[in-house]
């Protein structure tokens, strides 16, 4: 991939896609093939073919993704199972059927079976069952990465994939409705502190460890692996710890000065008890993680009150 290589990157207005881009931006990189969702509906195989025989891309970024925490993914499986494998499928086919030179799919850490054993290493996927509330967005996931290496192992194209930890920072979504743990928590401690709350509320025990890497640290990691990783198995991108969701609620609740009392949900779903990533082969090509979690924090803090300053 060099600076004029024609690069596309599916879900560029998302959290990784549009890091993904201001990176290469900042490396130089100057042609980019960039859809919108209006633009592109990524589920519509006729038109993803119809976009790749037009613009013929060199390089793909699949970061694309229906994506929600517990309650979006539990409570709506089939939209997430169906529209995720739709479009991670469209896309892969045709960057087959019109010669993509490389491709990277990204996974996500909640494809692995609920009862892994921790950390995580590659060779665990698919040797247990899924966790029941993401089942349908994880399955179809998988079906992406798995896509990928037969592509890659009867046709021989350079289709490769990774799985991220718990991504997250400036670009996260912070919509009520579908984000995650981490702009969830940020937004109602913000929320709690701004109205003078004596406590916040928070899903499951706070027993449950996670393993969060910073965007920028993310991004960093794919860039790398679309340079210089060529193997079919797929490979881990993450810091190689875990933490509570309590410690996390605890360090957020520093960050944005929320002084009230944390008060845990145990009626609610925990979700997976424990998933840390095994890192051993990114880190093995150079790649570490340089943003802490406290600091990460207070980034994605930062950036969601300038977004709420403006209007965004």
């Amino acid at each position: 991939m060099d600076r004029d290589s024609r690069i596309y990157i599916a879900g560029h207005t998302g959290l990784f896609g549009s890091n993904t881009l201001r990176y290469l931006q900042e490396q130089g990189y100057r042609h980019f093939l960039l859809r919108t969702h209006r633009e592109l509906d990524l589920t519509r195989q006729a038109d993803v073919e119809k976009f790749f025989q037009k613009e013929r891309p060199e390089y793909v970024f699949v970061m694309c993704g229906k994506v929600g925490g517990i309650a979006a993914n539990a409570g709506r499986m089939a939209e997430f199972a169906m529209e995720n494998a739709q479009m991670s499928l469209n896309i892969i086919d045709s960057a087959h059927k019109y010669s993509v030179k490389k491709l990277l799919y990204l996974g996500s850490s909640c494809m692995y079976p609920k009862n892994s054993l921790q950390p995580v290493k590659e060779e665990y996927l698919l040797q247990g069952e899924m966790e029941p509330t993401n089942e349908g967005y994880a399955l179809a996931k998988i079906l992406g990465l798995k896509a990928c290496t037969y592509y890659k192992r009867q046709y021989r194209d350079d289709f490769i994939s990774c799985i991220p930890a718990n991504v997250y920072g400036p670009g996260d979504n912070f919509d009520e409705a579908d984000n995650h743990v981490i702009p969830a928590l940020l937004q109602r401690l913000h929320c709690a502190k701004q109205e003078g709350a004596a406590d916040v509320v928070i899903w499951g025990s706070g027993k449950p460890r996670r393993d969060f890497l910073y965007i920028e640290d993310a991004v960093r990691a794919c860039v790398k692996l679309m340079q210089d990783y060529t193997e079919d198995e797929t490979i881990n991108i993450g810091t190689g710890e875990s933490i509570s969701i309590r410690e996390l609620a605890e360090t957020a609740a520093q960050v944005t000065g929320f002084e009230g009392e944390l008060v845990f949900d145990t009626t609610k779903p925990d979700g997976m008890m424990l998933r840390a990533l095994e890192n051993s082969k990114i880190t093995s090509m150079g790649w570490k993680p340089q943003v802490t979690l406290a600091e990460g924090l207070r980034r994605t803090y930062d950036w969601y009150l300038a977004k709420e300053a403006h209007g965004a």
